[in-house]
């Protein structure tokens, strides 16, 4: 397939081109600053609303990665960034696709497992309503922002990304030097669930929706087998060989990282992969500390 992608220099743009390339696709980078890049470019402005149709002619599908790195303090100011990135990026692509004169067949546009806000013990799933706060708020909208290319016909595809394992980047990057110094240990009171999902999973599970016609709207990509966060730290601790004695009470992560601690690391998220368990996906990592173990050799 061709392929026209977003969000390409990013965490998971980085290891899904590669994985594409692989496999014979030809991949092109949607970027707001040409660069170096060995794969052909199409240049575009989500702020400024600049995105040429001619550019976008001519590609079997889209995959939309781009967005705000929302691992940032939220101040009124940062929030705004990370909503707008997601909307106005969003928007454009879609209704950009959606006036081609060839749309493509499919448009993999990411979401997150924020959708479902914080929900204690239930178990969801795709078809599981939204939750409240602003990482809901966030991703409802987001995925709103797509409906142009719904309604031109282009099947879309919103991966809800669960926590993404890797010592690459993301929270486990964040969480190895505490841990190997001994220091890490639950966070809150460490009940909350944490679906959780290994960065090969993520390249795959995006294959997978790119190539199942049986996919479309929210599909949840995280591993079939969640852990509370007591289950992580203690697995975490295992795999590095260190104690996890020393827990992060809810008001110090309020404190250091305010409104984002309560969306990130104490909500609690319990989440079922129906879609991609039921279109046979096969994933490479069920457990979290056999997870753990082969990312971290």
């Amino acid at each position: 397939m061709r392929i026209l992608m977003s969000g390409s220099t990013g965490l998971l743009g980085s290891a899904l081109i590669p994985s594409l390339a692989a496999q014979g696709h030809q991949v092109t980078r949607l970027v707001r600053t040409p660069g170096n890049y060995p794969e052909a470019q199409v240049g575009w402005d989500p702020a400024q609303g600049k995105l040429q149709p001619a550019d976008c002619e001519g590609f079997d599908a889209v995959v939309h990665l781009a967005g705000e790195n929302i691992a940032k303090r939220w101040t009124a100011a940062q929030k705004a960034r990370i909503m707008n990135s997601r909307v106005q990026g969003t928007t454009l692509l879609s209704t950009t696709l959606a006036k081609l004169n060839k749309p493509p067949r499919v448009l993999v546009s990411t979401s997150a497992i924020g959708y479902y806000g914080d929900r204690g013990n239930d178990l969801l799933r795709e078809d599981s309503g939204p939750g409240a706060g602003f990482l809901a708020e966030t991703c409802v909208a987001w995925e709103k922002s797509a409906e142009p290319a719904v309604r031109a016909g282009i099947r879309v595809v919103h991966p809800r990304l669960g926590i993404v394992l890797t010592p690459r980047g993301g929270a486990l990057q964040k969480m190895l030097l505490p841990f190997r110094l001994g220091l890490g240990g639950v966070m809150g009171n460490g009940n909350q669930y944490w679906s959780w999902v290994a960065l090969d999973d993520v390249i795959g599970g995006i294959q997978h929706c790119l190539l199942n016609e049986s996919l479309r709207g929210g599909v949840n990509v995280v591993a079939p087998n969640v852990v509370t966060n007591r289950e992580f730290t203690k697995a975490l601790g295992r795999v590095l060989s260190r104690p996890t004695l020393f827990p992060v009470p809810a008001f110090a992560a309020r404190l250091l990282l305010g409104e984002m601690a309560n969306d990130l690391l104490l909500a609690s998220a319990r989440i079922e992969p129906m879609q991609l368990l039921a279109s046979n996906y096969k994933f490479r990592y069920d457990s979290v500390e056999g997870a753990l173990a082969a990312l971290l050799q």
